[in-house]
């Protein structure tokens, strides 16, 4: 049987907007380990469920999904943001601390 992981995805490091972050993904879990061509030096597997990565509006829809299929999944939690509020002239305060 298939295995899936459900999980909303963190924002990447690389951009400053939340752009891809509210949709939540199903992906497989592999089924077998990957393996170097040595002919190539690619790395490959057999397993070409790694190659669909579905995307969903709420997680009820991809658990709905998941179910139909028959696929015995894994919910990761999501993330929760930590906001800190910051300000560009505190960067120019007298009583700033140096570090």
């Amino acid at each position: 049987m298939a295995e899936a992981r459900i999980y909303l995805p963190a924002k990447s490091a690389m951009q400053s907007g939340r752009a891809g972050t509210r949709e939540w993904v199903l992906e497989f879990v592999p089924a077998e380990a990957k393996r170097h061509d040595p002919l190539m030096g690619w790395i490959s597997s057999g397993d070409t469920r790694l190659q669909l990565r579905l995307t969903f509006a709420t997680l009820a829809e991809a658990e709905a999904h998941a179910q139909r299929l028959g696929l015995a999944y894994k919910i990761q939690p999501a993330h929760q943001r930590t906001i800190k509020p910051k300000a560009y002239a505190d960067n120019f305060k007298y009583d700033r601390v140096r570090g």
